[in-house]
């Protein structure tokens, strides 16, 4: 009674349920894939009633009318659970989809992570693989997922990256399996991006903290994201074709599961979706990326898997080049439009090619103490080379419907001439060591510790300028020529003790240790969290978290606007404070999860900063103050059976006040009031195989302000973002078992995107254009229009 109480209160999602004597449940078992599973045990909770499912996965069961948990086991699935309510005479008709069973000490952990373990750290969600591989997007980056949570904004489908919680794209932790990734430098607009660094095709499981997360992790101030690639049981292939984006994955095992291996190659050209953007000309882009993952057993006896050696390489090698030739963009208001024509004369390339190569080793010492050795080297070569010129015209246009000169320029406000010359190189290297223990000292205390150094070395040679012509006068307008290197040495440590008391209250609290060898600063970082599940309602957990997360500078933080570095920038910190609830509830006869969190950070030793399109250019002093405060919330669940989809809300003020300014606190950056994501999945009724996926993104418009200009900085407020996406699938699938052999390919994957299913005109930042009279004019820069794209996927 009381969870459909609270599910009325929270939700307003009505439930109406007729309990008498007898009824009958049926339905179908799938796995993954959408093929279906038979002889999977299904059977009734607490009760000897029960059956196999048929060699179509297929089963039907009659039960007293009444509430009733059924318990779906097969040897090479997860247990799988399912609450029903069961009226009289009524048919209920279920879709079960079962997850492939991973064996926990092939991780080879103290400890393993239950859900109810991930349900008690605040801040955290955990993801499903398969989520994040059937999101429309246009290049099928794994990132993009993120962007329907609470409090995470990426307002770029260009681009992978994203901010949390007002923070920005700086600040978030990345790990594949434990090891740190690093984003390219360089790269100023989302259609330069190459792939995001995660490969879809690999990944076994997600978490991401967006707040308040354990002092394990790393010195970031935003978010923290792990993502932990497979470890295959089976030879699988996938085959990946579309338009714009495309791939191979291989995968499998030795035969005494000695040896596994992951092997990913991808590659994206944009340059049919980039010909959707304002300005027109030849768009040559070429982003490649090839991947491994490769796990050792290093025991002679396959039994025990005491020790185990992973090994991740990974390389990209990316190019853009870019002719354009014009552009024309219509801005303005109904009764005051404008429009500026741009002729271009000149060429645009970057070349960038990152190299990692990583370690982990993991040693089950004893019952009770794991250790792990882990280790990785990062090298990257970019260059950024452009010669550009061009000419533009600004008018404003004719309104009246009536005149024949309707909507074409009447009188020309500005004209001028552009020219923009650079040759940018950078080169960096960048090695991480790291030794990490846990131990068990009990059922309901866990100790981890450890301790790692970073060695990092970047040589930057800056070389760009440009000038403007307009109105018979020149001016420079940027004049940078430096030549940069920096060599540091970062040493850090953590230790962090988890523990549970009465099964009902439990505590994770630690510090973490870092020291920069630049700025000489020695950082100390004191992290708790809590979480209560009382134990008469077990289906609700309250969580709470406080502490200290420190951001020592990165080569980025430490280069102003000028080109010059600035050493003695000292690391920015945020303290955070977080309360929320996960309550999970059933619903439609299935369980569902809400989760709510109110949170506030205070932020000192600012490093401001200002972001066009994705390039941030900080002010390389601790010159502010800020602050970011807000809640989130997200329901998700099956709302149609077998299918995963969630709704999420986010709510945030951010503020900052720069010292000596006069102006007190203005908006920062990243300040987006409302943030609204869907990612929602149906599928045809009795046949999962075709189906629909949607995304839907919404997010109240970013502060900007005319460049140059600290009086009026961020006093502006910029455009709404408003995109859906939109897929169709259809998946036929050529073997009905696993034992099956009588077809090459075990299933084919048809796929229909729409892409930008508005066709809104969403802005990504704005050019500055002068009038004849010295009046500013934002132009607004916009992403790509509506695109479809088609998608076929052949899996072996």
């Amino acid at each position: 009674m009381r969870k459909g109480i609270l599910s009325i209160v929270l939700l307003f999602f009505p439930l109406c349920l007729a309990w008498a004597q007898e009824g009958v449940v049926k339905g179908i078992v799938l796995d993954s894939t959408a093929s279906a599973v038979p002889y999977v045990n299904v059977q009734v909770f607490n009760t000897v009633k029960g059956m196999l499912t048929d060699e179509e996965g297929k089963f039907s069961i009659e039960l007293e009318a009444g509430r009733h948990e059924l318990v779906f086991s097969h040897l090479d699935y997860k247990v799988q659970r399912s609450t029903i309510k069961l009226a009289y005479e009524d048919t209920l008709e279920l879709t079960i989809v079962l997850e492939s069973k991973t064996r926990v000490l092939e991780e080879i952990e103290v400890s393993g992570q239950s859900e109810d373990n991930f349900r008690k750290e605040a801040g955290l969600t955990t993801i499903q693989p398969n989520a994040a591989r059937n999101l429309p997007s246009a290049f099928g980056d794994f990132t993009k997922i993120l962007s329907t949570l609470p409090g995470v904004v990426s307002n770029n489908e260009l681009s992978s990256t994203y901010s949390v919680r007002g923070g920005n794209f700086d600040e978030n932790l990345v790990y594949v399996n434990d090891i740190p990734i690093y984003r390219p430098f360089l790269v100023s607009a989302g259609q330069q991006e190459g792939l995001s660094f995660i490969n879809p095709d690999l990944v076994g499981s997600i978490t991401f903290s967006s707040g308040g997360w354990q002092a394990k992790y790393g010195d970031k101030l935003s978010s923290n994201l792990n993502v932990s690639y497979k470890k295959p049981q089976a030879t699988k292939a996938t085959a990946t074709l579309s338009l714009l984006n495309g791939g191979l994955h291989l995968e499998g095992s030795t035969k005494r599961k000695k040896l596994t291996y992951l092997i990913g190659g991808r590659y994206k050209t944009a340059q049919y979706l980039l010909n959707t953007l304002e300005t027109e000309g030849e768009y040559l882009p070429r982003f490649l990326d090839l991947q491994s993952y490769v796990t050792i057993d290093l025991d002679n006896d396959p039994q025990v898997n005491r020790t185990e050696l992973g090994i991740l390489g990974a390389v990209a090698d990316n190019q853009y080049l870019v002719q354009p030739v014009s552009r024309e963009t219509t801005f303005g208001t109904l009764n005051e439009p404008f429009r500026l024509y741009v002729g271009y004369l000149g060429q645009e390339i970057l070349d960038y090619r990152t190299y990692q190569l990583g370690f982990k080793l993991s040693h089950r010492i004893n019952k009770n103490w794991t250790t792990k050795f882990i280790s990785s080297r990062v090298s990257t070569r970019e260059r950024e080379y452009y010669e550009l010129q061009s000419g533009y015209r600004l008018c404003d246009l004719e309104t009246s419907t009536s005149s024949p000169n309707f909507n074409r320029c009447v009188t020309v406000l500005g004209i001028g001439s552009n020219y923009q010359h650079a040759r940018n190189k950078l080169e960096a290297e960048i090695i991480n060591l790291e030794n990490r223990h846990a131990f068990s000292l009990g059922s309901s205390h866990t100790l981890e510790l450890g301790a790692g150094y970073a060695h990092e070395k970047v040589d930057d040679v800056i070389e760009q300028y440009a000038f403007s012509d307009s109105s018979d006068y020149s001016v420079i307008t940027q004049q940078i020529n430096n030549e940069l290197n920096l060599n540091s040495h970062r040493f850090f440590a953590y230790v962090q003790n988890t523990t549970e008391i009465g099964g009902a209250h439990t505590f994770n609290y630690g510090v973490r240790l870092n020291y920069w060898t630049v700025n000489e600063q020695l950082l100390v970082s004191p992290r708790i969290q809590y979480a209560y599940q009382p134990q008469n309602f077990p289906d609700l957990v309250f969580r709470f978290a406080a502490g200290l997360y420190q951001q020592p500078p990165f080569y980025r933080e430490l280069r102003d606007r000028q080109g010059n570095l600035n050493k003695d920038v000292l690391a920015q910190s945020a303290t955070h404070f977080i309360a929320g609830a996960d309550y999970r509830f059933i619903m439609f006869g299935r369980e569902f999860v809400l989760l709510s969190e109110l949170y506030y950070k205070h932020l000192a030793n600012v490093n401001p900063y200002d972001v066009d399109n994705v390039r941030i250019r900080y002010f390389a002093d601790n010159n502010a103050k800020a602050y970011a405060t807000g809640a989130d919330f997200r329901i998700s669940g099956e709302f149609i059976p077998g299918a995963e989809s969630w709704f999420s809300l986010g709510v945030l003020q951010t503020k900052e006040d720069i010292e000596g300014d006069g102006r007190g606190y203005i908006r920062r950056p990243s300040d987006q009031l409302i943030n609204f994501g869907v990612f929602f999945q149906d599928h045809l009724p009795n046949d999962p195989s075709s189906r629909v996926y949607l995304s839907f993104l919404y997010g109240s418009g970013l502060p900007f302000g005319p460049p140059e200009s600290e009086a009026y900085r961020n006093f502006l407020n910029g455009q709404d973002y408003k995109r859906v996406d939109l897929g169709f699938s259809k998946q036929l699938n050529f073997r009905q078992s696993k034992t099956e052999t009588n077809s090459f390919f075990r299933s084919l994957w048809l796929g229909l995107e729409v892409l930008n299913v508005l066709g809104a005109d969403n802005t990504i930042s704005y050019s500055w254009i002068d009038d004849v009279q010295g009046r500013q004019y934002a132009v607004p820069n916009r992403l790509s229009a509506r695109f479809i794209n088609l998608k076929l996927i052949a899996r072996y």
